[in-house]
């Protein structure tokens, strides 16, 4: 599966998460398409947020 790509995104505060996450999925290329993004909690004394996102390059739209 050529131009298949993931990216594991964590943080322990729930803001960095969210900053980190929009700073990744902003700065995607315009030939990369998301195809999931999985999100997961670990509870603790220090809750770790976690998002699996898997997109992918795609060719430019010809007409």
């Amino acid at each position: 599966m050529q131009g298949v790509r993931f990216k594991v995104i964590t943080a322990n505060d729930p803001d960095i998460f969210q900053e980190r996450l929009n700073r990744f999925v902003e700065d995607l290329p315009e030939e990369v398409v998301l195809v999931e993004v999985k999100f997961s909690v670990a509870e603790g004394s220090s809750p770790l947020f976690a998002a699996l996102v898997h997109y992918k390059e795609v060719e430019a739209w010809k007409e």
